[in-house]
This record gives C-alpha cells, structure tokens and sequence, in this order.
C-alpha cells in the first residue's frame, strides 16, 4: 500500500474542499504520524520546479492547488475562445443552476450525484453563473445563479425563455433514457 498515492488520490477527488489530517486518518485508517510523512514527502514533491500542483494547508485542511506562478496561464485557458466551448458536465451544472437558481454548490452536487465545485469555478470565470449571496442553511453556503452573460450565451432575453423542464428529455438509439455519466464514461474491455 503506498500511503502517498492514497493520499494524493483522495485530495485530487475531493477539489477544492480538501481534508483534514483527522478525515485522512478516518478514511485510511493510517496512523497520524505516517500520515504525516507522507504528506510531507508529497508537498516536497509537489514544491519542485517542474510540477504544476501542489499541496497546501489552508484552513484546517490539506489541498491539492495549481502554482500561483502559473497563474497567467491559467487564466488565458479561461479566456481563450477554442477553450470557451462548454463540456457536458458544464451544461449540466448550467442547467442545474439556472433552472433552481439560487442554490448552492452542495445542492448542485446533490442533484448531479458528484462534486461539482471546480465545474461551478469555471463557469464563474467564464461569467455565466455568479454569486448571489449566503444561505440560511448551517455553514452558510454560497448561492450562485446565472448571469446575463448566460441569457446572451444561450440567446435568451429572460431566464424565462428556458424550455419546460419536462419537455427536456435526452433519448438514446432505442428512445430510452440514458445516463449521461454511464454512456459517455464507460470503459471499454480489452480485446
């Protein structure tokens, strides 16, 4: 068992949310101390020249973060029209956000069934959905809907020119429905 590939595992599937030394020793059922030299290895691997993440301790929590001195490139990928086209995943979180705007990051997640907070950060960057204030719910959460860059995106005049939600139905060859997550993702057997 390689503790560091565990560790680095779970950080990238959690985002942006990190874990706390307390969460990795629940899950892994590693000891705090061999927990912590792992991650100590890992942040000096992470911390040379030539890799573009690091790990980070900020709040109470260990995160995998992108190298603020690459933080140009970053944001010409945002601004960049040949990687302005939305993905799936994208469209769905839009669609999840404009239909029950506003809603939060962990209701978005609910809803699609995976983290969804990097897909939420992008389309922030790219101006179609925005925050729109806290919720009364305990944590306070984020509330985000979309923008009018969204509305001018999709040629919409107002939120309420989206199609009845009952009339958005994705069919497959045989006019069933199908997973998107399932039909796109599937792994295919070796021959």
């Amino acid at each position: 068992m390689n503790v560091e590939a565990i560790i680095e595992g779970l950080l990238f599937v959690v985002g942006d949310e990190g874990l706390t030394l307390e969460q990795l020793k629940e899950i892994t059922g590693i000891e705090e101390n061999e927990l912590k030299v792992a991650l100590t290895t890992l942040r000096e691997n992470y911390s040379k020249e030539n890799r573009g993440i690091q790990i980070r301790f900020l709040g109470d929590s260990f995160k995998l973060t992108t190298k603020k001195e690459h933080k140009e490139y970053y944001k010409k990928l945002v601004e960049t029209p040949s990687t302005n086209m939305l993905s799936q995943s994208a469209l769905e979180t839009l669609a999840i956000i404009a239909y029950n705007a506003p809603i939060t990051r962990g209701q978005v997640d609910e809803i699609r069934g995976v983290y969804s907070g990097q897909m939420i950060r992008k389309l922030v960057a790219k101006g179609l959905v925005k925050e729109v204030g806290k919720s009364e719910l305990p944590g306070r959460p984020i509330l985000y809907q979309t923008t009018k860059e969204f509305l001018d995106y999709f040629g919409l005049s107002t939120i309420d020119e989206l199609p009845e939600i009952k009339d958005v139905i994705i069919k497959g060859k045989n006019e069933e429905e199908i997973d998107l997550y399932l039909s796109k993702y599937q792994e295919k057997e070796e021959k």
